[in-house]
């Protein structure tokens, strides 16, 4: 499934931005999604995550800044980002991953092109 991203721009430090994320179709069932982002030169860095029923993730880094939602009945995933720093410029893509009844990591059914966020000093 091709997940369209969008809010991506240029901001300055200090400030907030929201990205949006949809994937067309049936609401997912057991699907977790998230936001994955890859600066130049670095590998890529799992941002934030949020699973069906609410529960959110994020690395310790990122923790405070960064807020994830989601709309579930029309496969929708937001990320709220505030205080932004200039190391957080980077390509953000958001995804899609299929899950079990146990729990159990399936398959990635979803991955978006990227949103292009630039914070300039």
């Amino acid at each position: 499934v091709q997940l369209q991203a969008s809010g991506g721009g240029l901001v300055q430090a200090g400030a907030s931005l929201t990205l949006s994320c949809t994937a067309p179709g049936s609401p997912f069932s057991r699907v977790v999604m998230g936001w994955y982002r890859q600066a130049p030169g670095k590998e890529r860095e799992l941002v934030a995550r949020i699973s069906a029923d609410g529960s959110a993730n994020y690395p310790d880094s990122l923790k405070g800044r960064f807020t994830i939602s989601r709309d579930s009945a029309a496969n929708a995933v937001h990320l709220q980002m505030d205080s932004l720093k200039p190391e957080d410029t980077a390509v953000y893509h958001c995804f899609a991953d299929k899950y079990d009844r146990s729990g159990t990591y399936l398959e990635e059914i979803g991955w978006g092109k990227g949103t292009l966020v630039t914070v300039s000093s």
